[in-house]
Order: C-alpha cells, then structure tokens, then sequence
C-alpha cells in the first residue's frame, strides 16, 4: 500500500511538473489570464456558490422529512453540478453565425432530460427509503418480527 502511494504521488508530482511548465512556456499574459481564472473560481466559489448551497441546505433540512433528506441532498449535488458544467452551452456562449456546427443542439432540452432522470432515481430512491424507514419503524415497534 506505502509504495502505491509513493508511484501514485510521484506520478502526480510529475504531471503537475509538467503542467506547470507547460504553462510558463505559453507566456506571461496566459499565466496571468490562468491565474485569474482559477482565482475568479475561487471567488464565485466561496463568495457565491458555497452560501447558496448552505441555505439551500438549511431550508431543506426544515422543510423536507428526513427519509427524504438523502435522496434530495443526490439530486442537488448532481443537478448543481451538470448545471454549471453545462452554463457555456445553455447559454450559448461561443456560438457563430458563420459556423453553425458549433452549438447545434438543443442542449437545453438535453439538461430537462438530465434533470427528468435525476427526478425519476430521486423518487426511486425516496420510496424505497420510505418503505426502509416504515419497515424498520415497524420491527421497532414489534421486536418478533411480523
């Protein structure tokens, strides 16, 4: 185990090396550009997406019975996730009149399918944690069984 870890993190060390100076060999404006992006992400990250997560969070915890609560807490890590993943084509960004091969879906109505999916394992889920919550409520109440 000791060693796998010793390869994986040389490995690791080695790629981000390279990376690295892949990087400085680009120029000094893409290491600026570079490092103002990763350091925006860090900004919308906490300044932004962390708090809305937390009150979305705080506000299910309230509202939403606690069999419900896992299933719910999946969906928004999943649909959260292909959504800001999916904001440039939403949104459409880099589109061109003159190339129309760029952008040609409907991604739109891709991320509704995505979502009616997550839906559909989200309603899945809840059930059969409602009948695993009554089920053992049950056992509980009756310790012989039936």
């Amino acid at each position: 185990m000791r060693a796998t870890r010793i390869i994986l993190g040389a490995v690791g060390v080695l790629v981000g090396s390279w990376g690295a100076v892949e990087l400085i060999r680009q120029g000094v404006a893409n290491l600026v550009a570079a490092t103002v992006w990763l350091l925006g992400g860090v900004v919308v990250h906490d300044g932004v997406l962390a708090p809305v997560a937390i009150a979305i969070a705080a506000l299910g915890v309230s509202v939403l019975p606690r069999w419900l609560l896992p299933s719910a807490a999946a969906a928004a890590v999943v649909l959260g996730t292909v959504t800001i993943m999916a904001v440039p084509v939403l949104g459409r960004f880099g589109a061109r009149a003159d190339n129309a091969t760029l952008l040609d879906r409907d991604y739109g109505r891709g991320w509704l399918v995505v979502a009616g999916l997550v839906l559909v394992c989200v309603v899945v889920g809840a059930v059969i944690a409602r009948r695993n919550d009554a089920a053992s409520s049950s056992n509980v109440a009756h310790p012989g069984g039936a």
